[in-house]
């Protein structure tokens, strides 16, 4: 049973998958001031069950750059109010702010100085999400937290199983890796089977007044996509400059911080050569951005950190056994066919073929092989094994 059935399930099961009526059923509904989050709220309102929503105070950028509409920002709260106020159920507001900044946004910061890649978001599910609002929710006395993400959760033989949503272009998997099977069995997600224009189509029927809301695209603490400017703010002096230096040793010019750089970035290097240069290491210790051709960007595997493990069996069964796997390295990337194993006892997984620009500090998820729905767990990469060992020497 998925967890978007909107009628009680068969032999006295109810669709959030308790066996109990709905009304005896409370749910802490995770509400952002977002449509589909809201829609959540109301869907289990809908079929009876005992909600609570709660918004999270985490970093008001609406404020800080009189901007509207950006996630968990004052307008926000506001409206996440609103609809609770709507639909008749109480609501709470919680000031994260400082959690949010020492969990989520300092580690942002280290990392980028560190010459790695970071995704804030989820770093925010690991922690202020699905450790401190889950908390949370169980003090208050609730069955399951229930959040708007897209992403299915699924009973199998074992327990809960973690699914790519139904919905392709909204799937959220690979920001969710980290969950680990104890918040599973506390978690559900009733968009996982919805496509988005359906979400817009239950908030026109719940009257919502965020119905036509658009979707946040930012960052929530990034105003505009100004990484570099964050960093700047919360580590003064960040943006030390240093040499641009190609991998054969050349130093071409000099640059104003690595924390403006990422790995495959080719655009605004501002050295020329005549043939087209990628920045393919960053070495933040010596303050050196280096680049090279094309060809030195490809990675035949990758070495995994905080590595996380929700499919069958154990992950050191798995890596044993060179199990093949699907990695997706990038949000945006398809999954490609790999296999799991170690490197001096690190955990490790190999690409079939070779991966392009794979960044340091990004994650890497793993799916099922057979179908590839399933989501198996993931790490952060800690290191690119490069196709082309010039860049080790590098």
């Amino acid at each position: 049973m998925t967890d978007t059935k909107m009628a009680a399930g068969t032999g006295g099961i109810n669709s959030l998958g308790f066996a109990k009526a709905p009304a005896d059923t409370r749910v802490v509904a995770a509400m952002s001031g977002g449509v589909d989050s809201s829609v959540v709220a109301a869907m289990l309102k809908a079929e009876g069950y005992d909600v609570i929503g709660i918004t999270l105070q985490l970093y008001d950028h609406g404020a800080a750059i009189e901007k509207k509409g950006a996630c968990c920002a004052g307008q926000d709260i506001h409206d996440a109010r609103n609809v609770a106020d709507m639909i008749g159920i109480p609501h709470y507001v919680l000031d994260y702010e400082s959690k949010f900044r020492e969990q989520v946004m300092e580690d942002f910061a280290d990392t980028y100085l560190a010459g790695s890649t970071p995704i804030p978001c989820i770093r925010c599910n690991q922690t202020v999400k699905f450790s401190d609002l889950l908390k949370t929710a169980k003090d208050l006395g609730a069955d399951c937290l229930a959040t708007g993400h897209y992403i299915r959760r699924t009973e199998g033989a074992d327990g809960p199983e973690l699914h790519r949503a139904a919905d392709a272009s909204r799937d959220q998997s690979y920001f969710l890796f980290a969950t680990t099977r104890e918040q599973l069995n506390f978690l559900r997600f009733p968009l996982g089977d919805l496509p988005k224009t359906e979400v817009r189509e239950l908030a026109d029927r719940f009257n919502l007044p965020v119905a036509s809301k658009p979707d946040s695209q930012d960052i929530c603490f990034v105003p505009e996509g100004s990484y570099a400017n964050v960093v700047e703010k919360l580590r003064p002096g960040a943006g030390r400059g240093g040499d641009i230096v190609h991998l054969d040793g050349r130093v071409l010019g000099e640059h104003n911080g690595v924390i403006h750089y990422t790995i495959g970035q080719r655009r605004g290097l501002g050295v020329a050569t005549g043939e087209p240069l990628f920045v393919v290491k960053i070495d933040a210790p010596n303050r050196r951005v280096i680049v090279g051709p094309r060809e030195a960007l490809m990675t035949s595997g990758l070495l995994l950190e905080e590595l996380n493990w929700i499919g069958s069996g154990s992950l050191e069964a798995a890596a044993d056994a060179g199990a093949t796997v699907l990695v997706r390295v990038r949000s945006t990337r398809p999954p490609v066919p790999a296999r799991l194993g170690w490197q001096d006892g690190t955990p490790v997984i190999w690409f079939d073929e070779p991966e392009e620009g794979v960044a340091r500090g990004q994650a890497a998820v793993l799916y099922d092989p057979d179908g590839g729905t399933r989501i198996l767990g993931g790490g952060f990469i800690l290191k690119a094994i490069p196709a082309d060992e010039r860049v080790v020497a590098a």
